[in-house]
Parts: structure tokens; C-alpha cells; sequence
């Protein structure tokens, strides 16, 4: 039976908010940035302290990286037959693809290698988008059928040949994670050389003493949403708005169910999962996504809304 979808119909967003706990002791360690550090602030609501764990760049990597199988090549097995373009090196082995590369479907790797078949492909669709206003309906209907995921993940395609460069759309699914009411627990350490204690430490030998600071933190909660009025934007079939409705929550699913080891000292624990807006619905089970999505898959496929080839492959080489 399909899940029912309806209390999203008229909500222009789908807002969820999941709680997380270390899996092991008490203290996590946040994402870092260049020059900064961790990113630590004043809550406005008088909790303290609140630390950003995960960025909301970083978190729609994870919310991918949940969905291909790097040893078979391939979406997982709930997802397979998904446009993706593939990226093979002169070798004919596999090099990235579109769900997974920094840029997606801009990516250099896809976009400025000798084979220019996707690039030409883009240029032609989007051809009468050169002058005049981007018609984003248009826009979604070919990332739809090269690409189905950037139509959630978000894209700039940048380049001038490209409607000189003015084709983007922002993300319809977005996720973060902060910690609020959050401590420092300094601790440190140190790299030993049993052989030379006192060498030369700029060439690595040598001991090296570290000082490390981790956190502690009363609540960590992962925040996602979804722009339910942006995808009818797109203007697309019914049965495709639904599958990028399923895609997203399947992402946030397995993402809280197999992807919270963000980093060697941060290994976390979904709790409770809770729909903040709209009322009257909850995210749909995992298993139940999983049951609906190939259908769905094969549905809106045989419709032609996937173009003439679901995958497509370009061979990189400089």
C-alpha cells in the first residue's frame, strides 16, 4: 500500500529534527574549518554554548554517500535505476560520478575532460536559455533526466557556454547538526619514537606532544528540511515530485541509520525522530521507503521522464 503523503500537499516545508547521542562515553568531536576551527557560539536562547557538528555542506555529502555502493558502481539496491552520469578514466575504471563529486553534474571531471558528450548534451537541451530568463521548469526537467539527485542536492552549472552560467537551483534538502549547552573536554596526547625521543621532529621523528579539544554537549540534534514548495516548482509529473519526496526522506532515514559515524571521534546514535512541521505526519519507516522507491522508480521511468539512457558514462582524461 503506498505511504500516504497527503499532509504534505498543501505545506510548503518539511521540517525534522532528530536527537543523537555518542554511541560509546559522552564526548564528540565537531567539524573544523580552515583558519577557524571549530565553529563554537552563543546560543540566542540562552543554552549556552552551541557547537556546529556538521555543516550543512558536509551533511548533503553524507546524505549521498548513504546511497551509492562504491563496489558495485551503482546506487543501492532501493535506488537503482536513478539517472547518474559516470566518470571512467582512460582505462575504462571507474573514476567518480555525479552523485558523489564535489560539483555533481558541474564537475570538471564530467564537464572540461577531452570527451565532451555530456557537456554537448547540456549546451543543445539548454540551448534556448541563452538570452532572456532561465526557465528553472525547463532546467528541472533536464536534471531530471541527466541527473534526478540535483534536483534535491542543488547545482550551479557555472560555465558561460551554459546560459552563461546562470543556471542554479538552491537545495530542496538541507541538514545540519549542532550541539547545544556544549563544554569543552580538553584532553591530549602525545606521538611517541621509542628509537630517537629527541630527533628531528620537522621530519616526523622525534616525541610530539598534542593538545586535543572534544566536547560534551546536553543535546546534539540533527535538523533537516525539506522545501516541499520548491519541488512543486519544478513542475514535473505527480509520481516524480512524490519520488523526490521518497528520495529525501530514504537519505534522511539512512542517514540516521547507518551514517553517523562522522568522524573516528565522533560516532553517534539516533534517538528519538520527531516532524516539527507540518502536523499530522511522520517519517515514513525505512523499510516502507525501501518497499515503494523501485516501483516509483520504474514508473516514472517508463513514463520517458528519464531520457533515452538512465546512465551515462564520460571518459576523463585531461
Amino acid at each position: 500500500m503506498p505511504l500516504d503523503l497527503t499532509p504534505l500537499d498543501r505545506a510548503p516545508r518539511l521540517l525534522i529534527e532528530a536527537r543523537l547521542k555518542p554511541v560509546q562515553g559522552t564526548r564528540f568531536q565537531p567539524t573544523g574549518f580552515p583558519n577557524l576551527g571549530h565553529a563554537v557560539y552563543e546560543s540566542p536562547d540562552g543554552h549556552g554554548r552551541t557547537v556546529l557538528v556538521e555543516s550543512a555542506q558536509s551533511m548533503a555529502n553524507r546524505l549521498e554517500t548513504v546511497c551509492w555502493d562504491t563496489v558495485a558502481d551503482d546506487w543501492i539496491e532501493p535506488l537503482r535505476g536513478l539517472p547518474v552520469v559516470k566518470v571512467e578514466d582512460g582505462k575504462g575504471k571507474p573514476l567518480t560520478n555525479s552523485l558523489i563529486e564535489a560539483h555533481r553534474l558541474n564537475s570538471p571531471y564530467i564537464l572540461e575532460g577531452k570527451d565532451k558528450s555530456v557537456f554537448e548534451l547540456l549546451k543543445k537541451r539548454l540551448a534556448a536559455m541563452e538570452v532572456g530568463r532561465v526557465d528553472l521548469r525547463e532546467l528541472a526537467k533536464v536534471l531530471l533526466e541527466f541527473d534526478t539527485n540535483a534536483l534535491l542536492h542543488g547545482i550551479f552549472l557555472a560555465k558561460k557556454e551554459l546560459a552563461g552560467g546562470r543556471l542554479r537551483l538552491p537545495r530542496s534538502l538541507s541538514a545540519f547538526i549542532e550541539a547545544d549547552n556544549a563544554k569543552v573536554a580538553a584532553s591530549g596526547g602525545v606521538k611517541n619514537d621509542t628509537v630517537n625521543p629527541k630527533g628531528d621532529t620537522a621530519r616526523g621523528f622525534g616525541n610530539v606532544p598534542f593538545a586535543r579539544d572534544e566536547y560534551v554537549a546536553e543535546t546534539i540534534t540533527a535538523y533537516f528540511n525539506l522545501d516541499l514548495r520548491q519541488i512543486r516548482a519544478f513542475g514535473l509529473d505527480t509520481e516524480v515530485g512524490r519520488l523526490l519526496i521518497l528520495l529525501a526522506c530514504f537519505k534522511i532515514r539512512k542517514f540516521l541509520t547507518e551514517g553517523l559515524r562522522l568522524r573516528t571521534a565522533c560516532d553517534l546514535d539516533a534517538g528519538g525522530v520527531a516532524v516539527t512541521r507540518p502536523d499530522g505526519f511522520d517519517l515514513p519507516a525505512l523499510d516502507d521507503i525501501e518497499s515503494e522507491l523501485p516501483g516509483l522508480i520504474e514508473t516514472v521511468g517508463s513514463k520517458g521522464l528519464f531520457g533515452d539512457s538512465r546512465v551515462l558514462t564520460v571518459k576523463y582524461e585531461k
